[in-house]
């Protein structure tokens, strides 16, 4: 499972949330940096970040 960088993106932006945000909801800065690189991610760690981006984790989602 990998985050879609672009809508990540556009959906911290609709959140008006910025990266120690984030940080400060308890996703940790090296797993933000990992996401944004293209690497895998836990089912629960994409629901955490788009429960604290106020979206649905299908938004945030890569679609193959």
């Amino acid at each position: 499972m990998k985050i879609d960088r672009q809508k990540y993106e556009l959906a911290r932006a609709r959140a008006c949330m910025g990266q120690k945000d984030l940080e400060a909801v308890g996703i940790p800065k090296g797993t933000l940096c990992r996401i944004i690189g293209g690497k895998d991610l836990r089912p629960e760690t994409a629901g955490r970040i788009a429960k604290a981006l106020g979206c649905d984790v299908t938004e945030i989602l890569e679609t193959e």
